[in-house]
């Protein structure tokens, strides 16, 4: 078999300790003994030690001795007391260094991610060789990972007992930039054929080590195989073309196995690395799913009871020390230990068949800290040309706002390269934005383990599984519509219905995955929320279309005139009420073979029109029509009869490729709204009027009795500017439509309650003195409706 080459690394570092510590311990003799779970005890003397190339001076503080280092390691062989064999590195370090520190990596923090994999690849590779040669793995202690923070020196020593490696090994891996020991690795068991691989490696890009330069201005390794009875020390400091390597023989110093690296950080990363909990929480969020386990050096607290000797009460004397009695108190202790951060297991890997409900559920809690159980998960494996493994979940509750909706920086998708975490910050890149709602892990082996954003936009892999989540996610939605339960998809529309609709804008590719699962109140289910299966299944054998309404509010929708023929004919109409649906059902345009009509608009089409009736009809009022179009000018279009009204007395409808009267109320509202936009696309308006309608005809005899009276002319006013109202438009002048009506209540008003003679003169002398221009006298006129038989026409001559 060829030479196996790890990429886990470790460091022995004593570069200043404090005097009282949980690290430390000091002997009889007044020595500083280092304590470490996985080296013998480490002492040095009071008055200095050299390591790594490194002169090292002890001095004392109060409380603390601090040891200084009198030399670099990049200097001459000739300045040091301890010097090692120097190499120089196998490439443009300066320049490939450079490159990963400020370019390669997003986030600093991803350092810890890098080294944690390389010893977890030291301990994969140290378990595979171990079932063919068991000597490998001796009495060296259990398979594990352990990280100790020195917040007072600014260190981290990360440390496993995986395979290690040999000088040789130390030269090839860590003196050649890019260079992936984990790749070799593979590489040596393809060709020896061996189909017990563990695939399960996670480097394979071979910089993995050089991320520790981010934070790091000096990195110590020592490393100790078990195929050999050396143990080695690679040192190296951030922006040196080379390195030493040096034989560690002090006893006091030696790994039983594995490797040991320590990170002197910089000054800057000095305070947020080195603390405890920081390091907790990043190992918690990077490695929380390696597959062994990863101890933090942490601090606790402990409950503990002590004697202690009571107290004398005021007032009383105090009693001789033989006689004080004995109290037992409770104290809060702190002290150091060894904590687990890895607790939770990745439930990807395992095979559905094997989970229950409930282990989903907790699962659900636990890795994304919600309370309230999923509506839906569905949890898959693809392979073939991306192999990767996904839980999805429809969360049991929505967005509070809509910032979800505007911003798709949600980071509800959790990357993860063979259960390392790479990123949750997607921009949409694995889910489109109106299925930003949908949380989950997805675990690629495909993907190199420190890919950063600005490289995952680009990658074709990422391409193909945002395909395969988006269709899976449209599965899982699809089984929650078509389930017993339908209390949970009403559940699910109330939640994020609205994402869905915004798909219909933005997705026109998933357009037929997305229309069935939509829902809408209807003219004949105003309570309960329909789908457009359900509406078609319902349609007319003459029914060609697809009809809707779009408004405001669910109560302006059903007393709209443009309803009353359709309702009167027993025509579904689909009532649009949120915002955004207008404009999804424009973007759909048809389904099933269905177009969508808007029923506000022009050139409405029944399908069941007596040409005959509508032609005479047409000829009739075509007087009326252009008398009414000369009275309003450019407020409208044309007037027309209409074919959509019972009961009103007409209606304004917009033009086919203009806004409706919702389309443009909603621009209107708009924070940064073009006035001349607005103008534009308004589109023009059409005036429809009810030949049935008694108002109509009365103003139908006025154009061809009387067409200069200025009461008609004013009632086409009034009955232009009801219409916008009715119709959903906005009139330009709100105070002048009151005046108007005003006006005609007190013109059908006056007098009928019998008011006093001399309010009535009073009144009449004012109206009078107002209408002294005029050149008639205005006549009271009652409705037309209730109008006797006797009585003659108002708009007729005798």
């Amino acid at each position: 078999m060829a030479p196996v080459l790890s990429r886990s690394l470790a460091t022995a570092s004593l570069a200043s300790l404090p005097t009282s510590s949980p690290f430390t311990h000091r002997n009889n003799r007044g020595d500083l003994t280092l304590r470490n779970a996985f080296l013998p005890p480490t002492s040095f003397t009071r008055n200095g030690f050299s390591s790594a190339c490194l002169k090292w001076k002890v001095e004392r503080r109060i409380n603390k001795m601090v040891v200084r280092c009198d030399a670099a390691v990049a200097e001459k062989e000739e300045a040091t007391d301890a010097p090692g064999e120097k190499f120089e590195y196998q490439a443009e370090v300066s320049r490939l260094l450079d490159l990963i520190v400020h370019s390669l990596y997003s986030h600093k923090e991803v350092f810890l991610r890098e080294l944690v994999s390389n010893a977890s690849d030291a301990l994969d590779k140290l378990r595979f060789l171990s079932v063919t040669e068991p000597s490998l793995l001796g009495d060296a202690g259990e398979l594990e990972i352990r990280i100790k923070p020195d917040p007072d020196d600014g260190t981290i020593t990360i440390t496993d007992t995986g395979i290690g490696m040999t000088k040789e090994e130390l030269i090839d891996c860590l003196g050649t930039i890019a260079q992936s020991g984990t790749s070799k690795f593979l590489k040596a068991l393809k060709e020896n054929k061996d189909l017990g691989a563990d695939n399960g490696l996670i480097g394979q890009f071979g910089v993995g080590f050089y991320s520790a330069f981010l934070v790091a201005q000096r990195v110590v390794v020592s490393t100790k195989s078990p195929r050999s009875d050396k143990q080695y020390v690679w040192e190296s400091v951030a922006d040196s073309s080379s390195y030493t390597i040096r034989e560690e023989t002090d006893p006091e110093k030696q790994l039983r196995r594995g490797t040991q690296i320590t990170l002197y950080l910089r000054g800057d990363d000095k305070y947020e690395f080195s603390e405890p909990t920081r390091i907790q929480n990043l190992v918690k969020n990077y490695s929380q799913f390696v597959s062994f386990p990863i101890y933090t050096w942490q601090e606790k607290s402990r409950t503990v009871e002590v004697e202690e000797e009571e107290e004398p009460k005021e007032g009383e004397e105090p009693k001789p020390e033989g006689e004080k009695k004995k109290v037992k108190k409770t104290k809060t202790e702190k002290y150091w230990d060894w904590e687990l951060a890895n607790e939770t297991k990745p439930l990807w890997m395992r095979n559905p068949k094997d989970l229950q409900k409930n282990e989903y559920q907790e699962f659900y809690k636990k890795a994304f800290n919600e309370f309230v159980e999923p509506l839906a998960y569905t949890h898959f494996t693809t392979e073939g040309e991306v192999e990767f493994r996904s839980i999805l979940y429809v969360p049991g509750m929505g967005p509070l706002n809509n910032e979800e909706v505007i911003n798709p920086k949600t980071k509800n998708i959790r990357l993860y390269v063979k259960r390392v975490f790479i990123s949750d910050d997607f921009d949409g890149e694995l889910f489109p934005r109106y299925l930003s709602f949908v949380k989950g892990v997805v675990d690629s082996n495909d993907l190199p383990l420190n890919v950063s954003r600005e490289i995952l936009q680009e990658s074709r892999i990422v391409r193909i599984m945002r395909k395969r989540l988006v269709r899976k996610t449209f599965d899982m939605i699809q089984d929650l519509a078509e389930g017993e339960n339908k209390e949970d998809y009403k559940k699910f529309w109330e939640n994020f219905g609205r994402f869905l609709k915004l798909g219909c804008v933005e997705d026109s590719g998933n357009h037929k995955r997305i229309t069935p699962l939509l829902r809408f109140h209807t003219s004949k289910s105003e309570e309960e929320l329909k789908s457009l299966d359900d509406y078609i299944e319902n349609m007319g054998e003459n029914q060609k279309a697809i009809y809707y309404l779009a408004t405001d509010s669910l109560k302006s929708a059903k007393t709209a005139p443009f309803l009353e023929k359709l309702v009167q004919k027993d025509i579904e109409v689909l009532y649009l009420i949120e915002p955004i649906d207008e404009v999804a059902i424009q973007n759909l345009q048809t389904y099933k073979e269905k177009k969508f009509v808007d029923i506000s608009k022009e050139d409405l089409e029944l399908g069941d029109e007596d040409e005959v009736k509508e032609r005479e009809t047409k000829q009739e009022y075509n007087l009326l029509c252009d008398w009414m179009k000369q009275q309003l000018g450019d407020k409208v279009a044309k007037v027309q009869v209409s074919k959509r009204l019972s009961s009103s007395p007409c209606v304004l409808v917009s033009g086919k490729f203009g806004w409706s009267a919702n389309m443009e109320r909603l621009m209107k509202a708009q924070t940064l709204g073009d006035t001349a936009s607005l103008e534009f696309m308004r589109g023009r308006r059409i005036l429809e009027v009810n030949p049935d309608h008694p108002i109509v005809k009365d103003l139908n005899a006025a154009c061809k009795n009387a067409p200069d009276s200025s009461d008609a002319k004013r009632a086409v006013e009034l009955l232009y500017e009801t219409a916008l109202i009715s119709s959903g438009f906005s009139p330009d002048s709100p105070a002048e439509l009151g005046n108007k009506i005003y006006e005609m209540m007190a013109l059908a008003l006056g007098g009928r309650w019998g008011r006093s003679d001399e309010e009535t003169g009073t009144e009449a002398s004012v109206e009078a003195d107002a209408n002294t221009n005029e050149s008639f006298e205005a006549e009271v006129v009652e409705p037309s409706e209730v109008r006797h038989e006797n009585e003659n026409d108002p708009w007729t001559t005798d």
